[in-house]
């Protein structure tokens, strides 16, 4: 049974038509079909109601349009809402909607888990356990649109659990979900891709014609720091990072997490905005969410500030991201890790997962 969800848009109407005529149907029975998946999605295909019961009653038995179950989902008072989602094999990912006015943005997963073990983050902590499916990553924003009332998406980042640049077997397609009209329709500039810096996938991303947008995760200014803050420093190191920025024909922007006392002094500020002009980079200072701190101590508000002032002095620009979901498990993967037992962590060298096309 063909699963439709794991198809690019042009290839689902391509089966689709072809499987219609092959059924004694017009080949624009099939076209009916596509919008059904992503544009304005329906649970099954027995709500295609546009078409023919005994043509739906086919589709049935030759296609496939999974679910992903919704666990649980967390609501904060500031609108902020994070759902736990469970796969087929009983695995569970994190999904955060995060409202801001007009805007929608969904910050969404592409791994079960994270190999990185990135010192100061939840998902890390929890070890790896494998990447998500066309299906599973592009069928988050899917389910949330199924909700009653729908939350659809406006912006799209690659920021929840797991390294995207390391499934972009998968990755790769879904971007094209989400960008294509007869997808999700997202803006190209609306999507955004985050990574700690896995080189092959940002010149795989850098070769796509679509202005998707880049975010690379510092967290610190200087290999020595970085290395014991990141172990993949080791293999990605922070001048081969900076020089793929540079050549990255598209805008990028600096993710930092400010950790009192670690990455947050004004040697740091210098160092950090001396790299992000080398790669004419924007930088996003982020407040370290206390429910996700693995131990660290987050920034006080007045010296994320300070820091903020020291960088744009230099000549760069830079933003402080607005804390949201503080009364909630928002941090990456803090979610899962309450409600599953952790696993062993995997090792931040297993780049077999590393799939660039």
């Amino acid at each position: 049974m063909l699963n439709l969800l794991d198809l690019a848009p042009a290839e689902a109407e391509r089966v689709l038509r072809e499987f219609a005529v092959a059924h004694g149907e017009k080949p624009f029975r099939g076209s009916q079909v596509v919008p059904h998946l992503w544009q304005k999605p329906v649970a099954s295909f027995d709500d295609m109601t546009d078409l023919p019961k005994a043509f739906r009653e086919l589709l049935g038995q030759h296609f496939a349009i999974p679910r992903l179950p919704l666990v649980t989902e967390q609501r904060s008072t500031d609108g902020t809402r994070k759902f736990l989602f469970q796969m087929a094999d009983g695995q569970s990912i994190e999904t955060v909607a995060i409202p801001d006015g007009e805007r929608m943005t969904l910050c969404i997963s592409s791994q079960v888990g994270c190999a990185l073990q990135c010192a100061f983050c939840a998902t890390g902590a929890m070890g790896f356990a494998r990447n998500l499916a066309v299906h599973e990553i592009a069928g988050q924003v899917r389910e949330l649109a199924l909700l009653s009332p729908p939350v659809r998406a406006t912006n799209i980042v690659f920021m929840g659990m797991g390294e995207p640049l390391m499934n972009w077997k998968a990755v790769d397609p879904v971007l094209t979900i989400l960008n294509d009209p007869k997808g999700f329709g997202i803006g190209a500039r609306h999507i955004t891709v985050s990574t700690v810096g896995v080189l092959p996938g940002i010149v795989a991303l850098g070769q796509r014609k679509e202005q998707f947008r880049l975010a690379l995760s510092i967290h610190a200014p200087t290999d020595a720091l970085r290395a014991t803050l990141m172990p993949v420093n080791t293999k990605y190191p922070l001048s081969d990072v900076i020089r793929a920025a540079a050549e990255f024909e598209r805008r990028v922007t600096f993710e930092y997490v400010m950790l009192g006392g670690v990455n947050d002094l004004p040697q740091h500020a210098d160092q950090l905005a001396r790299l992000a002009k080398d790669c004419g980079a924007f930088v996003n200072l982020i407040p370290l969410h206390p429910g996700g701190a693995m131990g660290f101590t987050p920034t006080s508000p007045e010296a994320i500030a300070k820091f903020a002032r020291r960088i744009r002095g230099l000549g760069v620009e830079v933003a402080i991201r607005k804390s949201r979901g503080m009364d909630i498990a928002a941090a990456c993967g803090q979610l899962r890790v309450e409600r599953l037992r952790r696993r062993s962590p995997g090792s931040a060298e297993q780049d077999r997962e590393i799939e660039v096309a």
